[in-house]
């Protein structure tokens, strides 16, 4: 593969058409399911997979099949395989993966910023869904397409790019099942939904946290009453909250204390955070926008990096039962509401932890109140095997030839449910999970945004990979 035709191969592609389709991709709010239910009747995702596929078919090589699979009831999917070159008659492929549904709005977007307005401002293209993960499949077919400009052998290529990430990928196992005779056997699985922890060289994701969560609801009244009245009578149902909530978590420390949300940090991933945090420094907090005056959790790099990557952690995203401030009178309220999410360790089954949680959350209820945890929602994490020797030089070789700098590894904080099954059900395949959402590129939050030189770096390294893993001596 020469690296130089590569490289003006895949700029000149993000540059005229990639960025382009990226911003009109971010006019559409096809929120995930999870946050708009009625998704079929408003027709935003049947409109970006529509543009997809159109773009998928002028793109593709020649032979390529470009297909929208629906199954009933479920968010579409998009599938398209590529042929290897030379044709290769085994099972054997090389798994791409991407998802085109997005996160809600969420408030707090900077002035002349708003999340289905792209735009473009130096390097950065603003807008929701551009960067998670929008772009995968343009990287992913554009890598393939530069290497058949070259005529560089690849293996067969099979991507899939799912509608229900965001909503944790409950529609995706049903799909894998159905398409299982046309996907064969993966030897490497290539992921582009994961982050980078600068824009200067390639990361490798080596572990995603899973997640557990629902919704905790405090009842103390059947109605609000007056507080002058009540206080110091009836228990108030947001102390009652804090109460159990405290079961989970050290108010002090932020420590989650069940020992079940716990699992053992694999030696090889200790030595990899003394690594990343020798490369990060003290950009491993600072890149968050702090209030002023609020101190990280600490300030030790590698401690803050196991924290993210392998420990348990706490967050309350969301809840009812409390007026907005300015219309708040003086009532005891009735209940309060409250959704919590705590992020496990890859290792640690969900499964568990969510029945761990739910019976932590409604046993013994404090004053009698009524209790109730809907634990709805949970992924298992996933743990990387070990890089193949062919791969870790391949991912230097690519980080060296087109970021200047070498590898770096790093365990993600999120979670992609998608890995955890891949890795249960291709035990024997290698796995190469990167992505672009780097420093400020804030996911989810408000003012997200795609860093346009990681990605078409990345593109470039997807397509050196894929090459190397054509010359590779197979196990």
């Amino acid at each position: 593969m020469d690296h130089a035709k590569t490289q003006s191969y895949i700029e000149r592609m993000w540059d005229t058409s990639i960025v382009p389709e990226l911003t009109e991709y971010i006019r559409i709010p096809n929120k995930s399911v999870a946050f708009d239910p009625d998704w079929q009747a408003h027709g935003h995702m049947d409109k970006v997979i529509a543009r997809f596929e159109k773009w998928a078919r002028e793109h593709v090589p020649k032979g390529a099949t470009v297909e929208v699979v629906r199954l009933p009831k479920r968010t579409p999917l998009l599938f398209i395989e590529i042929p290897g070159q030379p044709p290769n008659q085994n099972g054997d492929c090389i798994l791409l993966y991407g998802h085109m549904d997005k996160q809600p709005e969420m408030a707090g977007w900077r002035e002349g910023l708003d999340p289905w307005t792209p735009k473009l401002e130096g390097d950065r293209l603003y807008g929701r869904g551009a960067a998670d993960d929008g772009y995968a499949m343009f990287a992913c077919l554009s890598s393939i397409r530069a290497l058949e400009e070259q005529g560089v052998p690849h293996a067969r290529c099979v991507v899939v790019i799912e509608a229900c990430e965001e909503s944790g990928s409950f529609d995706l196992p049903a799909y894998i099942d159905h398409l299982a005779p046309r996907i064969g056997q993966p030897s490497l699985v290539i992921a582009l939904d994961s982050g980078c922890g600068n824009y200067e060289q390639l990361w490798c994701t080596t572990s995603l946290r899973g997640l557990v969560g629902g919704t905790l609801k405090v009842e103390v009244l059947t109605e609000g009453v007056h507080s002058g009245d009540a206080g110091g009578v009836v228990p108030d149902s947001f102390r009652l909250a804090r109460q159990l909530v405290s079961r989970i978590e050290d108010e002090g420390t932020g420590r989650i204390i069940p020992e079940v949300f716990h699992a053992e940090i694999p030696k090889a991933r200790l030595k990899q955070a003394a690594a990343t945090a020798a490369i990060l420094g003290d950009d491993m907090y600072q890149k968050f926008p702090f209030a002023p005056g609020t101190r990280p959790v600490s300030t030790d790099p590698t401690e803050l990096i196991l924290n993210r990557a392998w420990r348990p952690a706490l967050a309350i995203i969301g809840a009812d039962g409390l007026p907005a401030a300015g219309n708040a009178g003086n009532v005891l309220r009735p209940m309060t509401t409250l959704k919590l999410s705590l992020r496990i360790p890859p290792t640690c089954d969900a499964k568990i932890a969510s029945r761990a949680l739910k019976e932590l959350m409604e046993d013994d209820p404090p004053s009698g109140a009524k209790v109730s945890f809907d634990a709805n929602w949970g992924a298992t994490g996933w743990d990387a095997p070990e890089l193949a020797p062919w791969l870790e030089k391949s991912l230097d070789d690519a980080s060296q030839a087109f970021f200047g700098k070498p590898i770096a590894f790093m365990g993600e904080g999120g979670t992609i449910p998608f890995m955890a099954m891949l890795g249960e059900r291709f035990p024997k395949a290698q796995f190469l999970i990167t992505g672009v959402l780097g420093p400020h590129a804030n996911a989810h939050g408000p003012n997200e945004f795609l860093h346009i030189p990681t990605g078409k770096r990345l593109t470039c390294c997807v397509a050196k990979v894929i090459a190397d893993h054509a010359k590779r001596t197979p196990a």
